[in-house]
């Protein structure tokens, strides 16, 4: 389905993001690729904006297949009504999720109101369940992280959302993982300040030397005089 700029980069952070959690080594990250959970019923499938499947190494692929490599343990739904239309309701996706066999459905709406945009279901003996989530952020029991909403910027674009599906290393959800781009921000900048710092720092050696040359250019006068 078309998608608006803003869901194309909110879901392409948490991709990214995303990415940057889990070991591809050990685990796969899809995007926006179907995944078929009932052979005999193509028709029955769904299309997430990110999903993870643990156990599995990563590698290009153009669809998912359950019944060759089991079913993603959690799944993430990026919804943003007000500019990229759904093929499937809310709830016919939760019934899809339940029957695809996921643990962990996330979802986030970005033009809910601040407080409801962050909702979880889990997998508790055969049922999907939705949990209590405060303060817009919660842990992920799949992948051992904090989920939280908070802002990200697109800088080559020179774009700022204020709310974004994000993914924390601590528990007070601070310690954001960034996307590519801003990793790539924080290097350059971090390059540029010791840069700076390294030429600042031989500057004032330049100057300490300056000084203590006239010093001794006076004294040498002193002497002679």
């Amino acid at each position: 389905m078309p998608q608006s700029r803003r869901h194309h980069h909110l879901c392409q952070a948490l991709y990214e993001i995303l990415r940057a959690v889990v070991d591809p080594a050990e685990d796969t990250v899809g995007a926006d690729q179907f995944v078929y959970f009932n052979a005999n019923r193509p028709q029955r499938c769904l299309a997430p904006d990110v999903f993870v499947k643990r156990g599995v190494a990563d590698e290009d692929f153009n669809s998912w297949k359950t019944w060759k490599k089991g079913a993603p343990e959690v799944a993430f739904e990026v919804l943003s009504p007000s500019d990229s239309y759904e093929r499937w309701t809310l709830d016919e996706k939760i019934e899809r999720y339940h029957e695809l066999g996921v643990r962990e459905l996330v979802v986030f709406n970005v033009d809910a109101e601040p407080g409801e945009r962050l909702r979880v279901w889990d997998r508790i003996e055969g049922d999907f369940v939705e949990r209590l989530v405060e303060d817009e952020r919660t842990s992920s029991a799949v992948l051992g992280v904090q989920l939280v909403v908070a802002p990200v910027s697109v800088i080559q674009e020179g774009v700022r959302y204020e709310a974004c599906l994000r993914v924390a290393r601590d528990e007070a959800a601070t310690d954001l993982i960034p996307t590519r781009e801003e990793a790539r921000h924080a290097a350059e900048e971090a390059r540029i300040a010791a840069e700076r710092e390294r030429r600042t720092e031989a500057d004032a050696r330049k100057d300490a030397e300056a000084r203590v040359a006239a010093l001794e250019a006076e004294l040498a006068r002193l002497r002679g005089s």
